[in-house]
């Protein structure tokens, strides 16, 4: 929960950048992505040198998970909210699965409930994420819940996607709140498992379908990753560093990412039209490094 206090500074926040119909772009930031050059630089980037992206910026707000990470932001952005849970240190690479990576996944989830209890629509982005194109024409508006996928498997209805909890879609109205309170609750019924984990299991629950909610899985021809590339520079809106183990795996593939964008924006437009550009990543966050990679204790970034 967020104090009263800490929920009027919250409210003024999201009031300052929200778009018409009370609809606002989060992200979360801890230390470990927060300092210069790194994943919030390159994050912040994308949305200028994208098309017709920048404008975005001014309804982003940028979450801030511990002191120094909102510090930072206020530097770099104008809307930040310094989320700060009192006994917990958010500041630090979060290994993948240790409990505070845990504890850090499960306050996003409780946190973004809280966004939609006080009647905000939001599009939740991890900061590892570059945006290149405008998402919301591909968004359908008769959905609750719209989620990016590692995998997808042709149809945006069908349960066997694997979603991928760094973005989402969320409307804001009964059955999103109910569905979130049922998320974070479930965490207690699948002990051990993170927010992407717990989702694949209750989303086949019958309490999604008791309540009406409405799910759809994006496309990754328009939303992308790692795990599973927009092959067509011609269609792509974002791109996700998912399926990659280390920061600094991850700060390699997204500068080359970067690069493959900027030389594709440069191009002719009859040649982006017939273009076969392709991406150069991944790269170190390939899955063949995946198989390769060392004993537990290593970091993985969020999802």
């Amino acid at each position: 929960m967020i104090p009263h206090r800490e929920e009027y500074r919250l409210e003024r926040v999201l009031k300052d950048a929200s778009m018409p119909h009370r609809t606002v772009i989060l992200t979360t930031l801890n230390e470990a992505w927060a300092g210069p050059s790194s994943i919030i630089d390159l994050f912040l980037e994308s949305f200028r040198i994208g098309d017709h992206t920048r404008r975005l910026l001014n309804h982003l707000v940028i979450v801030s998970l511990d002191r120094k990470a909102f510090s930072r932001c206020l530097l770099v952005h104008t809307h930040c909210f310094a989320l700060v849970t009192e006994g917990v240190d958010f500041s630090r690479e979060a290994y993948f699965m240790t409990p505070d990576y845990l504890k850090m996944m499960w306050r996003r989830i409780d946190f973004l409930r809280s966004v939609l209890e006080m009647g905000y629509n939001f599009i939740f982005t991890d900061a590892d994420i570059m945006w290149f194109r405008d998402p919301f024409p591909h968004f359908n508006l008769d959905e609750d819940f719209q989620i990016a996928c590692d995998h997808f498997s042709g149809n945006p209805h069908d349960l066997e996607n694997k979603p991928n909890g760094g973005f989402m879609s969320v409307r804001s109205n009964n059955r999103s709140i109910e569905f979130y309170k049922f998320w974070y609750s479930s965490r207690e019924t699948y002990p051990g498992l993170h927010d992407q984990d717990v989702l694949n299991n209750i989303k086949y629950d019958s309490f999604l379908i008791d309540i009406g909610l409405k799910m759809r899985f994006l496309n990754t021809a328009y939303f992308g990753g790692f795990c599973e590339p927009s092959k067509d520079l011609n269609l792509v809106c974002t791109m996700h560093a998912n399926c990659c183990y280390g920061l600094d795996s991850k700060l390699h593939d997204l500068k080359i990412l970067l690069q493959d964008w900027k030389r594709f924006m440069s191009l002719p437009p009859s040649l982006k039209r017939s273009s076969v550009q392709s991406w150069r990543v991944p790269q170190n966050c390939s899955l063949e490094s995946l198989r390769n990679y060392g004993p537990p204790g290593k970091d993985v970034e969020q999802h």
